[in-house]
């Protein structure tokens, strides 16, 4: 037990055996030794290890109730694996304080995720987009936009996390469960758009693996499922018209703003719907990439998500004593005079 927790620690960090036994003077050996639980390190050699590993004392003790089963990355298929055994460590010791915070409230501070009845088996790219409008009606979300996208999937107990793409500039997101409690995880240097179409493409994989028929592409689907969630058919219509023989860019782009969906994804969806042919929609396309929009779009961009529903639950807890200052600086992984600071709202 106490050395998976040392092993978690020193992958959240990048640290190889030979670093961090350089760090606390001994061999890579020595370190491997705690990590397979041959040796138990004494007193001395947990305080070294814990301030190696930026964690306190107490993290080596915790019980390891969690592993992320049905991992899904929506990242390029050159990220180094160490790199995401990295991301695997700091998501699972983030879920962790999660937890943890959950577990003082009296009763459950967040529902279950529970979706009712949705076809068992989708043997056509066109039921993808009905399971959209499925999931949209049961949520009762109507037609409209949907802003902070965090926040109402968190509603419905599907609990996000973030990583660090200045870090990690190679991954945009993952889907993952743990104990079945679905997980989703984006890059909190995204722009919004991409934020949020990463968050409806991780909830396809929620819905639709396993469901799919043989020699469907499920990174398709979920992109199809993405699409339809955030950017309903019948709202594109409305905007748009039943066909259309051309499109301004100016229009793509007042769209984006009203929805938080790319340029580039509201002209697929408009293929994709019938709105415009596959011509016009290479030909568009081409225009893009010689403006330099398929890299950058034009206009500002749309504002990121942002999770909040941890910090609340930090000040909820705090508030009606559930924790103190010294449990809730823990979870929220900073020093206690940072947190004070946090607390008193000062700059």
């Amino acid at each position: 037990m106490l050395g998976k927790r040392i092993q978690r620690a020193r992958k959240a960090l990048g640290l190889s055996l030979r670093d961090l036994g350089e760090q606390i003077a001994l061999s890579h050996a020595a370190v491997k030794k705690y990590e397979d639980n041959e040796v138990t390190p004494s007193s001395d050699i947990l305080i070294k290890l814990a301030k190696a590993l930026h964690v306190k004392v107490e993290y080596f003790f915790r019980p390891e109730r969690f592993t992320l089963e049905n991992i899904q990355y929506r990242k390029h298929a050159d990220m180094p694996e160490r790199q995401l055994e990295e991301i695997t460590a700091k998501i699972l010791d983030q879920v962790e304080r999660r937890i943890e915070l959950e577990s003082v409230f009296p009763s459950a501070p967040v529902q279950l995720f529970v979706i009712k009845s949705i076809s068992k088996m989708v043997n056509s790219i066109d039921e993808v987009e009905n399971i959209a409008a499925q999931i949209r009606n049961q949520w009762h979300l109507g037609l409209d936009p949907l802003p902070d996208l965090i926040d109402l999937f968190e509603e419905h107990g599907i609990k996000i996390f973030e990583i660090d793409n200045a870090q990690y500039p190679k991954i945009d997101g993952l889907y993952a469960e743990i104990n079945k409690m679905p997980v989703i995880v984006i890059g909190n240097k995204r722009s919004g758009d991409r934020q949020r179409f990463t968050l409806a493409h991780e909830l396809g994989h929620l819905l639709l693996d396993n469901r799919l028929a043989s020699g469907m592409d499920i990174e398709k689907c979920c992109n199809r499922f993405a699409g339809a969630f955030l950017l309903p058919k019948k709202s594109l219509v409305n905007v748009l018209g039943e066909y259309r023989n051309s499109i301004e860019p100016r229009e793509l782009s007042l769209l984006k703003q009203e929805y938080g969906i790319s340029m580039t994804s509201i002209l697929h969806r408009a293929e994709e719907t019938g709105i415009v042919s596959n011509n016009l929609y290479h030909e568009l396309r081409t225009e893009f990439n010689e403006r330099g929009w398929s890299k950058q779009e034009p206009g500002k961009q749309y504002p990121q998500e942002k999770a909040h529903i941890f910090e609340q639950m930090i000040f909820h807890a705090l508030a009606e004593e559930y924790i103190g200052e010294s449990k809730a600086a823990e979870l929220m992984n900073m020093p206690l005079e940072s947190f004070r600071s946090l607390r008193e709202m000062e700059s």
